[in-house]
């Protein structure tokens, strides 16, 4: 793939990328989801992807966050025991104002699981029977949480409590998560209106005074890309069986959270987030009861293992010998530590770019230091993927899974000194959006050159099906909330 410029509307449309990066200062990580050896071995507490992006419901502006964790779940696997771990803190954070830049959160949200069986006397771990209602007589294993809200230097605020937890989806047992309400059949297809959504979906989403809207529980993986060749070192994506979606056929557990845009100081401003998980030291063993947590609980303070900002960080550019280091740090080391990966990407040399190309890529470093997703709360709510299946929502009209190389772009009113008169990218690095195809975008963006925004290098961008020839997720994603696209069956569903 070689380098040539574009048409003068689509520069100006690319080189916002540095622009909306400018806007924020900085001081001086998509995924196969393996990102660092130790949370490997800990697959409930490993972040996969987080996602970020301007929305619109009912009248309300919201930053829309979400937290994937709980890698490659196949579905339907028995006994059905992917969850949430109830000693584990999993927590999104949100800059805002100068902590953007500093690497710091203004707000973070807690989340902390509980998990209890009805009956403990049966080996039917998760289910007892065809499951008509989110915890009803036959969901054996029920989860609820809570939601905390804490300001950087404050004590936390409980914001939600006791929320359910729909069950996994296994097939016949959970019927309504599938096609014609038969579990026989594949799973349901992503949906343009909340009525549509499936009612183990509709019944586990809450909202609170404030106007917050949470969910959290198994999702199909919405993250697509031919993982497999770019660690085969073959980046023509050429050969048998291809294209290969090394994500397609999986599920994972999923939080996503509206937060009102007028709980961070209004949409004036570009915020930045990241997520983290978090362990408790020591182990008090006890024997489940009916009725109580179904979990050994932990004493002691929570340890951070695992954090994630933008895809492709730790995985791609972070060398292995500070891969474990950065699941353990905050942004506001990353200037300081991991700085140098971006500035000089090994994905460079291998891809096989010139000299030029493999350092000081301060345009990279803009991007990834600190390692927080930067979002524009000042536009119009993004354009939404749908998908491709029969009988999916589609694409909203001018949604590019490129971004700003398909000429996806939105209007910012916070940072109109730049490119068209505040003309920035419609997806990520401007946020991340379920259907971003952030592999082809985090390519296209190296063999780029946006280091003179006056005068940059383009990579071509792609004729669909694109640089890894995986242009679409397996199942459409929801336009509305929680966006993320139904758990895949156990009973129907494909692989790559």
């Amino acid at each position: 793939m070689k380098n040539r410029n574009f048409v003068s509307q689509t520069i100006m449309m690319v080189c916002t990328i540095i622009a909306l990066v400018l806007a924020t200062p900085t001081p001086a990580r998509a995924s196969s989801h393996m990102d660092a050896p130790l949370i490997v071995l800990d697959p409930a507490a490993n972040t996969t992807d987080v996602y970020a992006f301007r929305s619109d419901s009912n009248g309300q502006q919201y930053l829309t966050v979400a937290l994937a964790v709980y890698p490659f779940e196949e579905p339907g696997i028995g006994p059905n025991k992917y969850n949430f771990d109830d000693n584990v803190l999993y927590e999104i954070h949100v800059a805002t104002g100068p902590d953007v830049a500093a690497g710091q959160p203004t707000i973070s949200y807690g989340f902390q699981f509980t998990t209890t069986y009805k009956n403990t006397n049966t080996i039917a771990q998760s289910y007892l029977g065809p499951i008509n209602t989110v915890d009803d007589a036959n969901q054996n294993l029920t989860q609820r949480y809570s939601v905390t809200k804490s300001m950087m230097k404050g004590k936390g605020t409980t914001i939600f409590s006791n929320v359910l937890v729909p069950p996994n989806n296994q097939g016949l047992v959970t019927r309504f998560y599938n096609q014609g309400d038969n579990g026989d059949n594949r799973a349901r297809e992503g949906v343009a209106l909340a009525s549509a959504l499936d009612r183990y979906t509709t019944q586990t989403i809450a909202t609170n005074p404030a106007g917050y809207r949470v969910f959290a529980g198994q999702r199909d993986d919405g993250f697509f890309g031919d993982i497999q060749s770019i660690f085969d070192l073959d980046f023509s994506f050429s050969g048998p069986n291809k294209p290969f979606d090394s994500q397609g056929g999986f599920n994972v557990h999923t939080i996503v959270l509206n937060i009102p845009i007028s709980e961070l100081g209004g949409a004036q401003q570009v915020v930045g987030v990241y997520a983290t998980t978090s362990r408790q030291k020591e182990r008090v063993l006890r024997t489940p009861e009916k009725g109580k947590s179904a979990e050994p609980k932990l004493s002691g303070e929570f340890v951070q293992v695992a954090r994630q900002g933008n895809p492709l960080f730790n995985e791609v550019l972070v060398a292995i010998a500070d891969k474990d280091l950065y699941s353990q740090t905050q942004p506001e080391d990353d200037a300081q530590i991991f700085k140098k990966y971006a500035l000089t990407p090994e994905l460079a040399a291998i891809l096989g770019l010139d000299a030029n190309h493999r350092t000081n890529r301060t345009d990279i470093a803009g991007i990834f230091i600190p390692d927080l997703i930067k979002v524009d709360l000042s536009t119009g709510p993004v354009r939404l993927a749908g998908g491709q299946n029969a009988g999916a929502a589609p694409n909203d009209a001018g949604f590019s899974r490129l971004g700003v190389f398909g000429g996806d772009a939105l209007h910012s009113t916070a940072q109109t000194g730049f490119f068209n008169n505040g003309t920035v990218p419609g997806g990520w690095p401007n946020g991340r959006r379920f259907g971003d195809d952030v592999v082809d975008i985090a390519i296209l963006a190296i063999e780029s050159d946006l280091r003179n925004p006056a005068s940059p290098t383009l990579a071509a961008a792609p004729a669909d099906p694109g640089v890894d020839k995986v242009d679409h997720n397996d199942i459409g994603y929801n336009k509305v909330f929680p966006y993320a696209a139904t758990p895949l069956n156990g009973r129907s569903h494909g692989h790559h």
